[in-house]
């Protein structure tokens, strides 16, 4: 074991969390051949195998399971040591890990350039991903914060809404309800939708709220990504429900409009979560700290407010109010930051 290296072990706990090869090494930005080499150069130095491959799938050995929680164990110790070199440096020196959903790409790394120019010596790695991957990383401890609009209801975690996440009706520019205010809800029963993959928040929300007035939601195309969405959109394939962020700087975004439907928008929030009970780093704290003042001047800028609602912490969104004063007005220029 004296052979064994801190890399080693990192590669490891990746191929075991993943049960891959291939996801570790993209985790990890590595090549493929060079995580099987850690892996077995790391069984070579324990002398019992740590893998047993059945088919094309990966399981644990015991000596397996029980290395996975004393890399964890170590990990965890480590990272409570940079927490205490962090806290006696300040802010001069530090590591941030954010881990957001793909939705946030949007908002998070306009909100990051001030903070790392406000605090230079501070490291950021910023992790973009689907729901259920950030819900993987939270459960494992992977990151210092996690930015995600669906809180899961079966993990024990704090969290603190940071902005709005107003979702609103997005149609082509030139559709024929484009110029109509107040639309009844009833009218969208026989529009044809393009949501995303079933299980989303977006489309958990909507069709909730469908179902709710026994309207029948037709979604006649899937897409895994809110660009093709917007795509399809403008190429008149249907419309859409998605979160207001989405539409600040994108091209396309003249060729869309938000239409005025009762009932919307569909208010959401934005939070950022950590595992209850999770000492927060300094640089942690600062930069939650930031994310819920900066967080509110940047909602007003791209995603302006209908009301002066209160943002809820670790509690329950009020409810959604269907007047709005964001509806029916090409997106004909996309907000600045």
């Amino acid at each position: 074991m004296k052979q064994v290296t801190l890399h080693q072990l990192k590669v490891f706990e990746a191929v075991a969390r993943h049960n891959s090869f291939t996801r570790a090494a993209e985790e990890l930005f590595l090549t493929q051949p060079t995580v099987s080499m850690q892996v077995k150069q790391l069984t070579r130095a324990v002398g019992v195998s740590l893998f047993d491959q059945v088919g094309k799938r990966l399981y644990l050995t015991q000596a397996g399971e029980e290395l996975v929680k004393t890399c964890r164990a170590i990990f965890e110790n480590l990272e409570k040591f940079e927490m205490t070199v962090a806290d006696l440096q300040g802010l001069k020196q530090g590591r941030l890990r954010v881990a957001v959903i793909t939705t946030a790409k949007y908002f998070i790394p306009r909100l990051l350039g001030p903070f790392c120019r406000r605090y230079p010596g501070i490291d950021v790695s910023l992790q973009v991903t689907n729901h259920e991957h950030i819900i993987g990383r939270l459960n494992d401890n992977a990151d210092d914060l996690y930015v995600m609009s669906q809180l899961p209801d079966y993990l024990d975690i704090t969290y603190e809404a940071i902005l709005e996440n107003p979702l609103v009706v997005i149609a082509p520019a030139d559709h024929p309800l484009a110029n109509e205010t107040n639309i009844p809800l009833e009218r969208l029963g026989d529009e044809p939708f393009i949501m995303r993959e079933p299980g989303s928040g977006t489309r958990k929300a909507v069709q909730e709220l469908f179902d709710a007035r026994d309207i029948t939601l037709k979604v006649q195309l899937d897409l895994g990504s809110n660009e093709a969405i917007k795509q399809a959109i403008a190429g008149g394939l249907g419309i859409s429900v998605l979160s207001r962020h989405t539409l600040a700087l994108e091209g396309v975004c003249n060729q869309l409009t938000i239409l005025d439907v009762e009932e919307f928008p569909i208010e959401r929030y934005w939070y950022a979560v950590y595992p209850n009970g999770k000492q927060l780093s300094i640089v942690a704290r600062t930069f939650l700290d930031y994310l819920l003042t900066e967080g509110k001047d940047f909602a007003q800028k791209t995603a302006p407010r209908r009301t002066s609602a209160q943002i809820p912490s670790n509690g329950t969104p009020p409810p959604s109010d269907a007047n709005s004063e964001d509806q029916g007005h090409p997106v004909d220029h996309p907000p600045a930051s």
